[in-house]
C-alpha cells in the first residue's frame, strides 16, 4: 500500500514538473513570435525610410519599361486620339538632344554617328501655346462678358503659367515620358511639354477634341479660386467707381454698418456701399480702410458675375466647337 501511494506521488510530481517546462517552453516561443514579428515591423520602417531618401531615378532606367507601348498607353489614358509620330516629338526636348549629342562626343563616335535624328518639340509646343490661349481667352470672353481685358488676361495667364501647368503635367505622368537632361523634370520644361503634348493633339484630332482637352485639364483648376487671388487689382474702390460710371449709376458711398472690438489687438469693422441710398455691397476687415475695399471687391464680383454662388460652368458641346473655330480664327 505504502509503494502505491509512492509510486501516485511520484506521478502527480513528474506531471507538474512536465507541464511547468511546457508553459515555459510556450512561453518562450511566444516570445520569439513577438520579436520577430516586431523586427519585421522595424525592418518594414526601415526600408520605406531608405526608399523615401534614395536619389529619384528615371522610370526608364528600371525594368519591364517599353517606350513605344507607352506612348501608346498615354494616349489610350487620356481617351484622345494621337498621331504617335506626333506625340513621341511632343515629349522631345531640345536638351535631351544636346546632351545626348555631347555624350556621344565624349564616347568618341563619329560626326554622323553623334547626329540624332529627332526633332524637338519646339514647334509644337509654341503651336499648344497660341491655341490654349486663344481658346481660354474665347471661353472667360463667352461665360463672363462683364469682366474687363485686364481681367481676362490674368484668368488666362493663371491657367497658362508656369506652376500650374507643370502640376497638371506630373499629375498626367508626363514627367516619366519627357526626353530631358535633368531628372528630376524642371517645371520650364515640364510646361513647354505639356503644351507640346496639346500642340500634337491639335495636330492629330483637330481644334474640338483639343478645346475639350483644355477644358478638362486646365479650366477645373479654377475652382475654389476667388478673381482677385489671381488678379491683382491695387485700387479696388477706384475700379469699381469707373465700372459704375459705365452703367450711369453714382459713385458709392461707404458708411460703417458694424464695428466689434474697436479698442481691442483684434477689431473687426463692417464698411457697406450704398448707391441711391440702396447697400450694394458690405465687407469686413480689421481697419476701416481694409473693410472699404473688400466691400468693393463683394460689389465688383457681383458686377462681373464672378460670385461664389456663380452658375456652373457650361459644358456643352455645341458651344464648345463654336468656340474652338473662334479660337482658330482669332490665331
Amino acid at each position: 500500500m505504502a509503494t502505491g501511494l509512492l509510486q501516485g506521488l511520484l506521478l502527480r510530481a513528474s506531471r507538474r514538473l512536465l507541464a511547468a517546462a511546457g508553459g515555459a517552453g510556450r512561453g518562450a516561443l511566444c516570445l520569439q513570435q513577438q520579436q520577430r514579428r516586431d523586427k519585421k515591423l522595424w525592418l518594414r520602417a526601415y526600408l520605406e525610410q531608405q526608399r523615401l531618401r534614395a536619389p529619384a531615378t528615371r522610370r526608364s532606367e528600371k525594368p519591364n519599361w517599353d517606350y513605344h507601348a507607352e506612348i501608346q498607353a498615354f494616349s489610350h489614358r487620356l481617351h484622345e486620339t494621337f498621331s504617335l509620330d506626333l506625340l513621341k516629338t511632343a515629349f522631345v526636348n531640345s536638351c535631351y538632344i544636346k546632351s545626348e549629342e555631347t555624350r556621344r562626343q565624349e564616347l568618341g563616335l563619329n560626326k554622323e554617328a553623334v547626329a540624332l535624328n529627332l526633332q524637338d518639340n519646339h514647334k509644337l509646343s509654341e503651336q499648344g501655346v497660341s491655341f490654349s490661349r486663344s481658346y481660354l481667352t474665347q471661353c472667360f470672353e463667352d461665360a463672363y462678358p462683364k469682366i474687363p481685358s485686364e481681367g481676362i488676361r490674368a484668368l488666362v495667364d493663371f491657367l497658362a503659367s508656369q506652376e500650374l501647368v507643370s502640376y497638371v503635367a506630373r499629375n498626367l505622368s508626363i514627367q516619366d515620358l519627357t526626353l530631358c537632361a535633368e531628372f528630376p523634370v524642371p517645371p520650364s520644361v515640364l510646361q513647354q511639354t505639356f503644351f507640346a503634348v496639346i500642340g500634337a493633339l491639335f495636330e492629330s484630332s483637330g481644334p474640338q477634341k483639343t478645346g475639350t482637352f483644355i477644358r478638362d485639364f486646365l479650366i477645373p483648376q479654377l475652382i475654389g479660386k476667388d478673381l482677385f487671388e489671381i488678379w491683382d487689382v491695387i485700387n479696388p474702390m477706384g475700379l469699381l467707381v469707373e465700372e459704375l460710371a459705365k452703367r450711369n449709376i453714382s459713385a458709392p458711398e461707404p458708411r460703417l454698418t458694424r464695428q466689434s472690438g474697436a479698442s481691442t489687438v483684434l477689431p473687426l469693422y463692417f464698411v457697406g456701399l450704398y448707391c441711391d441710398k440702396k447697400l450694394i455691397a458690405e465687407g469686413p476687415g480689421e481697419t476701416v480702410l481694409a473693410a472699404e475695399e473688400e466691400a468693393a471687391r463683394v460689389a465688383l464680383r457681383k458686377l462681373y458675375g464672378y460670385t461664389e454662388n456663380r452658375q456652373p460652368w457650361d459644358y456643352s458641346q455645341p458651344r464648345e466647337g463654336w468656340r474652338a473655330e473662334k479660337a482658330i480664327s482669332s490665331t
